[in-house]
């Protein structure tokens, strides 16, 4: 099963679902890309997974463009500016889905506050792709 998880930036969101995809199951294929990416990691998102026994660290912020030719059994944006920029993809996407989330690397107040909103939609993602993997992906493998 091949999955692509897109955001704008692809420094946080969509680098924490793919963490949790590849933590339910290690035989999948997953990867994250952004629309507009931002070409580094949220070091806040790296610390956050970290905690939970989730290495995020070695991932690339790569651009949606290098998987464009690609078949997909899945195309996942997690955040509306992918969803509403998606572009047309070339090869092949059997199931296109959006599940959004809050971006928090946009929190703005003191650092308490914002650590809380990055493991806020840490635990909203996690809860999210759980589902969508024990529901749609597990399955069907």
């Amino acid at each position: 099963m091949k999955i692509l998880i897109l955001c704008t930036g692809n420094s946080c969101r969509s680098q924490m679902a793919h963490g949790f995809l590849k933590s339910f199951n290690h035989e999948l294929k997953v990867f994250s890309a952004g629309t507009n990416a931002s070409g580094k990691l949220s070091q806040k998102a790296v610390k956050v997974m970290g905690e939970i026994g989730i290495d995020i660290s070695h991932h690339t912020s790569d651009q949606v463009g290098k998987y464009l030719d690609d078949e997909w059994d899945y195309v996942i944006t997690v955040c509306g500016g992918a969803n509403e920029t998606c572009p047309t993809f070339i090869g092949k996407v059997e199931t296109r889905l959006h599940i959004g989330f809050d971006d928090p690397s946009e929190a703005v107040g003191t650092e308490e506050f914002i650590m809380d909103e990055f493991y806020r939609v840490r635990d909203e993602i996690k809860k999210a792709f759980l589902k969508l993997y024990k529901e749609k992906i597990e399955p069907s493998l």
